[in-house]
């Protein structure tokens, strides 16, 4: 079928319109690369399109029908926007799984979702879903990508990539036209993704967003006025590396492509982002709090080991960084006459060659995201030249509710809300609330939950607290500052209200800690459960001539006790007497998401970390009566 013929007349604008347009406007231009062999592979929007239809076919030969799910279950890779955006087509609903999942919770996500189908990546993800197929009577098909290590497997429910597009390839010509009827059947409300939620204190639920809620995302986000100035067009480049399945990340992959043409280039691993931004020098870049903490800890560290000329030459330009940084907090993201002339001595000799070296260089616009961020991580990449800014938003409102302007930055909020949306805070409780076309549908086979999350006059309750402050001008009340999780505050036991988060924050923008976790609950002081940042840390032992051999022999060390006992003493200088750490103690073990540390999305399960650790808790509180 021409990518130009004559088609039905459309009901809704979707993604699958949008990568359509682009096939028929810029056939030829590049849409995506991947890395094979060494080598970076381009696939043009005809090329993305005509997939996509033949896996849409796919779909239908398999008898996919309106609603059904399908999920999938890989890293980042075009055949991740190939099945989403064909599911889509045929008017199903996707569903991304991360791919640390285990095996129980791929069960969990499989059942809750009632998927018929799902789109595997390779043999590990094979394997947990085989291990818990048979307890899942809707799941009817697996279709892995990458054969190698289940060729010779003989389940019936198995089917190779290849021979699925094949097969679609025979839909197609046997059917030319069904995917496109399907298309133009298409209504705004049809839900057509359900992105779980991490689950930090209750199973993840399936958030429903609609044809009209990823519209409503795309025109405030990516078009002239939203979350990137000037607005994304196809001369900009990203690096597709956080899961495709959290809806930041589906914004700057997948929206971001579809709805303005961005060039996406897949990450070959998390483990390789470091090299590949290097590689292809992205202009828009996304990332979580501790994407960016480990950037700062690689200049860390890479900085001590320099000879001792580029050692001087470091702190001279990182001192001067660190004064640009300050201006640059001050007056909004702007420089002054006086410190542009000043950073352009300082690009010549240390910025131009860092950030190059981190993948930075023709970065216009880097966002953090997700999770809270240290106000000095923040700095840290402004003052040597990289335009950051802190944005706001989760799932249930499509990713959309406020973010800090170029021009307009105020360090320590998450910015200002967008152009159509309301975003207010409750007066009884300080919540922050949203209310705008992208609030999702509600949560899948959850009317209860979806009802204490909405409320009758359409308001969404975010569970954030938060309050507004004064913009970087000295507009009143501009700008949104988060101060915590609502089920997150500190009631300690002499009734002072706390947010640990900003005190965790302040001691992970330190390079040698990677995870804290302030604790004090109904207690009489705080305490914090501390995770080493091992690569900075086992550096700064070498140079210390401290031998170690594993993760928890290093933390064991009297001299990493107190090198991290100086860090909380630097911090808790910031903070006031009461909401200062009184004692700590070091993990033994890194967290990790298999043991129910944390979840999918690196976040913190707070009480499952307080039970894990129980004894180590209550160590920190002997001799005390709560």
């Amino acid at each position: 079928m021409s990518l130009t013929a004559e088609r039905p007349t459309v009901h809704a604008t979707t993604l699958v319109t949008r990568v359509r347009h682009w096939a028929d406007v810029a056939p030829e231009r590049v849409a995506m690369r991947e890395k094979d062999l060494g080598l970076w592979q381009e696939i043009t929007w005809a090329q993305y399109w005509d997939t996509v239809v033949d896996v849409a076919h796919g779909l239908l030969a398999l008898d996919v029908g309106i609603g059904d799910r399908v999920a999938i279950h890989s890293e980042n890779r075009p055949q991740w926007l190939y099945s989403d955006v064909a599911t889509l087509a045929v008017r199903g609903v996707s569903v991304g799984l991360y791919p640390t999942n285990p095996a129980s919770e791929v069960a969990y996500l499989l059942g809750d979702s009632q998927a018929r189908l799902l789109i595997a990546e390779d043999q590990e993800q094979v394997d947990k879903a085989l291990a818990v197929a048979d307890d899942l009577p809707d799941l009817e098909r697996i279709i892995y990508v990458e054969p190698r290590g289940v060729r010779t497997y003989h389940d019936p429910r198995l089917m190779a990539w290849t021979d699925f597009v094949a097969l679609g390839r025979q839909h197609r010509d046997a059917h030319d036209g069904a995917v496109e009827r399907r298309i133009a059947e298409a209504d705004p409300d049809d839900v057509v993704t359900l992105i779980y939620t991490s689950g930090t204190t209750g199973p993840p639920k399936g958030a429903m967003l609609t044809n009209a809620n990823i519209d409503f995302a795309i025109r405030t986000l990516a078009d002239e006025g939203g979350v990137v100035s000037p607005a994304p067009s196809p001369d900009d480049v990203v690096l597709s590396y956080l899961p495709l399945c959290h809806v930041a990340e589906r914004l700057f992959t997948t929206w971001f492509n579809a709805g303005a043409g961005v060039q996406v280039n897949f990450a070959e691993s998390i483990e390789t982002v470091q090299q590949n931004l290097a590689e292809i020098q992205p202009t828009i870049v996304f990332g979580v709090p501790r994407i960016w903490e480990k950037v700062v800890a690689g200049i860390q560290i890479r900085a001590a080991k320099a000879s001792p000329a580029k050692r001087a030459n470091y702190r001279l330009w990182m001192g001067v960084a660190e004064r640009l940084g300050d201006v640059l907090v001050a007056r909004g993201g702007r420089h002054s006459a006086v410190t542009r002339a000043v950073y352009a001595v300082g690009w010549v000799f240390l910025y131009r060659a860092l950030k190059r070296r981190i993948g930075l260089r023709l970065a216009r616009y880097a966002a953090s995201g997700a999770a809270p961020i240290a106000p000095e991580v923040l700095t840290f990449f402004m003052g040597v030249g990289v335009p950051m800014h802190e944005v706001y938003g989760m799932t249930e409102n499509s990713a959309v509710a406020t973010a800090n302007r170029p021009g307009r930055i105020k360090v320590g909020t998450v910015g200002e809300p967008y152009p159509g949306t309301e975003v207010a805070t409750d007066p009884a409780t300080g919540e922050i609330l949203t209310r705008h076309g992208g609030t999702f549908k509600g949560y899948w086979r959850k009317p209860e939950a979806t009802a204490e999350t909405i409320d009758a006059d359409g308001w969404l309750h975010t569970g954030d607290v938060g309050e507004w402050v004064d913009g970087p001008d000295g507009s009143p009340g501009t700008h949104l500052k988060i101060t915590d999780r609502m089920k997150d505050i500190i009631i300690t036991a002499g009734g002072k209200n706390i947010s640990p988060s900003e005190i965790e924050n302040s001691l992970k923008a330190s390079p040698y800690i990677r995870e804290a976790i302030v604790i004090g609950d109904g207690r009489k002081y705080l305490t914090a459960l501390i995770g080493i940042e091992l690569d900075t840390v086992g550096d700064w032992a070498q140079r210390q001539r401290l031998p170690y051999t594993t993760y928890r022999d290093l933390s064991e060390k009297p001299e990493v006790i107190e090198l991290v006992g100086r860090e909380v003493n630097r911090v808790n200088q910031r903070f006031s007497q009461v909401e200062g750490i009184k004692r700590f103690e070091l993990l033994s073990k890194e967290l990790d998401h298999e043991d129910g540390e944390l979840t999918a999305t690196q976040k913190i399960k707070r009480q499952a970390m307080e039970e894990r650790f129980r004894d180590l808790v209550e160590s920190m509180y002997e001799g005390s009566s709560r």
